[in-house]
């Protein structure tokens, strides 16, 4: 187990912060609190803040080479501008079951937003699927069978992508064309218990390290090519839930348990980078 200095960046409150990444363009670090819909911007060099109120909840989002995002709202998707404050609608809405939801989600290699879904019932059943949404506003099924989908992330090749079902605690590894965004052969990459961690949102490193929110345990698990835990860094927060690289930092969103647990949960944290990130793909919009 790992120790560094970790600091509260922002005391936000979030009752389900997700999503953080890195735009490097603006300087910012954006996130999003998903029941509330909003999503948030921390601007590291001198502390100003953002905050965007969407029409629905945010699952989850990603950059776009124009400057917009491209947002995962409850079942549909929608471009927004965060210079104007413009909601576009995209593609959607999804044909999941009523008691599921879009969840955790990544630009990919091949410059098209993937997400899946979650069953927001208590029993979590495998109900959800894995999406793939292209920029002509196609959205195609890529997998089904999901409880909580999480943990989207790519090989620095491009060559794999790693995707998570949470409550399984279980990771899972694709053979991946970055070209078309065919996906191949799946195998299971790695298995992690409550007590190490079950996985949340991740993010990869230059090295091929998949850096995974441990949301039950109050860690990041750096996991090697060979599915094993490498690294264990310990965060002032028992259920993070999302990670991203920012030059030298990482950072970390967490959650609010209803029945209380730490005073700054739904906080946003930082902490010295282990590793240097990957970079991140752009929506070929």
């Amino acid at each position: 187990m790992e120790t560094p200095a970790v600091e509260l960046a922002w005391d936000v409150g979030c009752a389900v912060g997700e999503g953080c990444l890195w735009d490097g363009a603006a300087g910012r670090v954006l996130f999003c609190d998903i029941p509330a819909g909003r999503i948030h911007a921390l601007y590291p060099a001198d502390g100003r803040r953002e905050t965007w109120q969407l029409p629905d909840l945010v699952a989850s989002f990603g950059l776009c080479r124009s400057g917009k995002l491209i947002v995962a709202l409850s079942n549909r998707f929608v471009r927004f501008d965060p210079a104007t404050g413009a909601v576009a609608d995209f593609a959607g809405p999804v044909d999941e079951p009523p008691e599921c939801r879009l969840n955790d989600g990544k630009v990919g290699p091949d410059g098209c937003f993937w997400v899946g879904g979650m069953d927001r019932d208590a029993r979590r059943r495998p109900i959800a699927s894995l999406y793939r949404v292209r920029p002509d506003g196609v959205v195609e099924r890529k997998g089904t069978g999901y409880r909580i989908s999480n943990g989207l992330a790519w090989s620095p090749d491009g060559k794999t992508m790693y995707h998570a079902d949470t409550p399984e605690g279980r990771v899972d590894a694709w053979r991946f064309e970055a070209a078309t965004g065919e996906i191949g052969e799946r195998r299971v990459f790695a298995r992690l218990s409550e007590a190490e961690g079950k996985p949340d949102g991740a993010a990869m490193d230059t090295a091929g390290v998949y850096w995974s929110a441990g949301v039950t345990a109050g860690c990041v698990n750096g996991i090697g090519a060979d599915g094993s835990v490498r690294r264990r860094i310990v965060v002032p927060v028992k259920t993070p839930t999302m990670i991203c690289f920012a030059d030298e930092t990482l950072y970390v969103t967490s959650l609010r348990r209803e029945e209380g647990g730490d005073a700054h949960a739904g906080g946003l944290f930082r902490l010295p980078a282990p590793a240097v990130g990957a970079p991140i793909p752009l929506f070929a919009d």
